[in-house]
């Protein structure tokens, strides 16, 4: 099957695995691509491209800091998701990634991603 027109963005907090799950999705034939709306205070940056799925992810501060040698806390990841706010509200795929490992995720979101282009999900 031909993927190659079909966009999917990812968003999420910093280490959440965006860029892994849009190295994984380009892989198999999507245009998927990571968006820093994490970092913006544009509220929707992520529907700049206009996305066919819009993916987010989600991660809690100690998995990050188990990712990533990071100095912030708590609180910059609170400031991070009131800027993903409406990305998770709009998302088509949520997926919670703390507790699992890239290879789960990558395949978790391939499946989602699948089912709603068989027209059962959403």
């Amino acid at each position: 099957m031909d993927f190659s027109n079909f966009t999917i963005a990812i968003v999420g907090p910093c280490a959440s695995g965006k860029t892994t799950l849009a190295e994984f999705l380009n892989s198999k034939g999507f245009k998927a691509y990571s968006v820093a709306q994490e970092h913006s205070c544009v509220t929707k940056l992520w529907s700049k491209k206009n996305p066919d799925i819009l993916i987010y992810l989600d991660v809690n501060i100690q998995a990050i800091k188990n990712r990533r040698n990071v100095q912030w806390g708590e609180e910059r990841l609170i400031q991070q998701k009131k800027r993903l706010a409406k990305a998770l509200e709009q998302c088509d795929i949520y997926i919670p990634t703390s507790n699992l490992s890239k290879e789960q995720v990558c395949i978790k979101a391939f499946e989602e991603v699948l089912s709603i282009l068989k027209g059962e999900g959403r």
